[in-house]
Parts: C-alpha cells; structure tokens; sequence
C-alpha cells in the first residue's frame, strides 16, 4: 500500500490531516449529465485537488476523461461537450493508497462481459495485500497502484462469472475490509453503496421538476446536491447498496452486521461548513464545538480569532459564550497552492505568510485567543503564533476544537505515523512551549461528541483514542512507518 503526497514542494505540509475523496454520480436522461457532474466535482473540490476524472455512459458506449489537476484544469466546455449521455459519475481526488500519478486519477475502468465498469472511491482498504494477492492468483492484471482499481476489478470479476451488476457488487464487497463510499457506473445505471460501517459520507439527492421522471444524485456532501438544484433525500445507509436506473432507485442492505460509525473529522474538518449533516449544517456543529470549548477551556483576553477558514465557525462559538469579541486576524491567500514557481529561501523560512498573512492594527497590543480545528505536527502552529506575536500581540492563548491527535487513520485521511504526531508522543504543556503560546488547551472527546447531538458510539474516533471499529492487520501499520520514513 502506498501513501504519497504530490503538492507544491516548496509548501510544508500543513497541520491538520489532509482531505479524503470527493465522489459524484448522477443518472439524468435529458440533462446534460457530464457538465452536471462536473459542477457537482467543482462543490467538493475541498476533498481532493490532485486529479479529478468523469465517466459518462450513452448507452453502451463510455467516454471517460481524467487528469491531474483541479476539476477546473482537467475539463472545459469543449471536453464536456465530448460526452453526452444518461447518466455519469465523477471524482475529485487525494491520494491515500496509490502514488499521485495520471494512471491512478480515478474513475477507475474495467471491461467486462456486461460492458465497461467505471468506479469512483472515497476511502481505504485495510486488506489491499490479501485482496491483490488473491486477484492476481484468479489471473487478473492491474494497471494502476489503488485499492480502488482492485475493488473494481473484483466486481469485473464477479460479473465475468455470470453474476449481474448488483450481485457481483454484493460478492466483490465481501471480499474488501476497510472504508469505502462507491459511485459506480455501468452502462445501465449507477450504483452507490458503504462498507458496513460508513465511514465516510455519501448522500442521495433528487433533481424533480414539472413533466419529468425522478433523477438521482449521488454525492459524498450535500453541497455536491446543492450546485446543481437537487435536494436532499437521505443518506446511504452502512452496509447500504442502492441501484439507480430508469426504473427509478431500490436499495439492498447487504451486509449482515452494518454498525454506523462516521469519521467524525468529517464533521469538525473535512466536508464543508455547509453540507448537511444530521438536519444541520457543519458551521452550527462546528460552532457548538466552539461553546463547548469556552466552556472547557476559559482565557481571560481581548479578542477571539480562527484560523481561516476551518476553525472561524469554532471561534465565532467560543466568542459567544465567552463574552469575549470576535474579530480576523489573519487573512488567507487563497491561491497559494496553485503557484509552481518555487518561493525563495528566505520566503520558505517565513512560510506562513504565503498562506496566512497577519492584521496588525487589528493585533497589535492584544492578548489573542486562536482558535483552530485541529494540530498534526505543531511546525506551522510555531510559525502562526510567531507571526501574531511579531504584529505586535502581546498574549497567544491556543484553543482547539478537537482533541489531540494520537493516532494515524488507516480509512482514507492521509496523517503522519504515530511518531510524528505531537500529541502522540508530547503532553499538552509540552507542546504548548514548542509551539510558544501563553497557553493551550484542546476540546474533551466527551464534548466533542456531545456536541454532535448523536449517540456517540455512531461515530469513528480512532485518531484521538487508537479504537479502530475496523481492524487494522499490522502489517498495513508496517508499510505506513515505512513510508513516513521515506519521505
């Protein structure tokens, strides 16, 4: 298994895990379904900016187009004008298992004996070893490096057997253990389906207008539904398949023990603020997490400040419980990993100002309370409270609305190995002096989780605690030091 990071090498990597997969499908005869597709990419753009890829399905015939890039680089009008059809699925990616390279942009395509199978994955297989091991022996070839190459090759497989598309769907999931949200396309319809625990999101939303049949959306966020006009049905269900067709949507629970259990980074950090999750949108969970935070973790001061953008709703929160003023303190270049061009050596040292530049009239003579969603590693939390205590505040006071980070996710975030993570191997105090801040303080689990409004045993939580609701062989740990080493 491979974990790789291609990005602007002149940035370091930034302190919070990186972002999953975005995954997209739509069955809209009548629509302009691969432009649709796209635009519902271009709303989870926050989930993978490395390659993106849509497949779109006009009877039997495929046209499938991917690179790298953003979903604003890899197509234009006249790429999408290409690929009429009935319906489409797409992918915006971040690469968790397979290197970042053309041949592993997602969709992923097989050819089998019921035509080309696209298939686009959110997440990551836990038992890529066995799963290719077993493959290969069956005779089957890869071209690419992903997992999520083999689970569709497994389901090429199935249908090559004799099975049709739900069956073999159903026989290949048995055979992968991990976290996976699928959109898969075929040449009559789309199927969507989670492993047993639903790790991570994927929705169904619905297009309806005057004169015309029901069309299906799928999408990992809502904001995905949102772009293009289609409301919000529900969520698939753990361990949930459903079949989009002309006929219209069925489902097939087809696992024998589904437990719900959500990343629940997703909530504090990776969808945007607003998708919808639990009737609610994330900015009001995120700032509950901020009351709750106020409440845990009180600082006398002048002024609250988040970190653009993830920790501003948290920040918002803390202000209204604490009494104490919101204000910006920091402004985000929003652009800065779109530059190929190599920053000088005196620009890298003071790297944070590419992505975070102070206001010093707002800071200057302020004892500051931050607020952020999260800390990895701790190098640019260093570099941030630097650059507010050089714009002239006279107190940094940290607040994080999440706990610490201890442990690695092996379900499709890409964090660092145990051993790079500060919190696994620093007590609090420790990491406040080597990040030197006034003061810090994170967020308890408990009211992490009280916050959400859900039975807390809904919810993954193994990066700040080490309980993996799917085990993890040790070998997949292995490879995971392995390759913190080597980078």
């Amino acid at each position: 298994m491979n974990s790789h990071r291609d990005c602007t090498p002149s940035l370091p990597r930034a302190d919070k895990p990186e972002e999953a997969c975005g995954v997209f499908g739509l069955y809209a005869p009548e629509e302009e379904v691969a432009k649709s597709t796209y635009f519902g990419l271009y709303a989870l753009q926050h989930r993978g900016q490395e390659s993106a890829g849509i497949a779109a399905y006009d009877g039997d015939t495929v046209r499938c187009h991917k690179e790298m890039g953003l979903v604003s680089q890899v197509f234009n009008e006249t790429i999408l004008a290409t690929m009429p059809g009935t319906h489409a699925i797409g992918h915006t990616r971040y690469s968790t298992t397979g290197s970042s390279r053309r041949a592993n942009a997602q969709p992923a395509i097989v050819e089998t004996r019921l035509g080309t199978l696209s298939l686009a994955h959110n997440g990551n297989l836990v038992n890529t070893i066995e799963l290719r091991q077993l493959l290969e022996k069956r005779g089957c070839d890869f071209v690419t490096t992903t997992d999520s190459e083999m689970i569709a090759v497994a389901i090429g497989q199935e249908v090559d057997s004799g099975k049709d598309w739900i069956q073999a769907a159903i026989s290949a999931f048995q055979y992968c253990s991990g976290a996976y949200s699928l959109v898969i396309g075929t040449p009559t319809g789309i199927i969507g389906a989670r492993d047993p625990n639903g790790v991570r999101p994927l929705v169904i939303g619905v297009l309806e207008e005057e004169g015309n049949p029901r069309r299906y959306v799928l999408s990992s966020e809502t904001c995905g539904l949102d772009i293009i006009g289609a409301d919000y049905l529900r969520d698939v269900r753990p361990g949930e398949l459903v079949w989009i067709s002309e006929e219209g949507l069925a489902s097939i629970d087809w696992a024998m023990k589904a437990e719900k259990k959500l990343c629940v980074f997703e909530m504090i950090y990776f969808a945007r603020p607003d998708s919808i999750v639990h009737e609610e949108s994330l900015y009001t969970y995120r700032s509950r997490l901020g009351e709750q935070l106020a409440r845990e973790a009180p600082v006398e001061a002048d002024m609250v400040m988040g970190v653009p953008d993830s920790g501003i709703p948290a920040a918002i929160g803390f202000s209204r419980i604490s009494g104490i003023p919101y204000a910006e303190g920091l402004i985000k270049n929003r652009y800065v990993g779109r530059t190929f061009i190599q920053p000088t050596q005196h620009m890298r040292e003071s790297g944070i100002k590419m992505k975070l530049n102070p206001l010093k009239d707002v800071l200057q003579g302020k004892r500051v309370i931050i607020v952020d969603d999260s800390i990895v590693r701790g190098t640019t939390s260093r570099k941030l409270v630097k650059a507010l205590r050089d714009a002239g505040a006279t107190e940094v006071h940290m607040r994080i609305s999440s706990p610490p980070v201890t442990h690695p996710c092996f379900y499709g975030i890409d964090t660092d190995n145990q051993d790079q993570l500060i919190a696994a191997t620093k007590s609090v105090l420790e990491i406040q002096q080597q990040i030197g801040v006034d003061s810090l303080a994170y967020l308890s689990q408990e009211g992490m989780l009280k916050a959400t409004g859900e039975d807390p045993a809904n919810f993954c939580t193994a990066c700040f605690n080490g309980d993996y609701p799917i085990p993890v062989p040790d070998a997949v740990k292995r490879s995971k030091l392995m390759l913190e080493k080597v980078k």
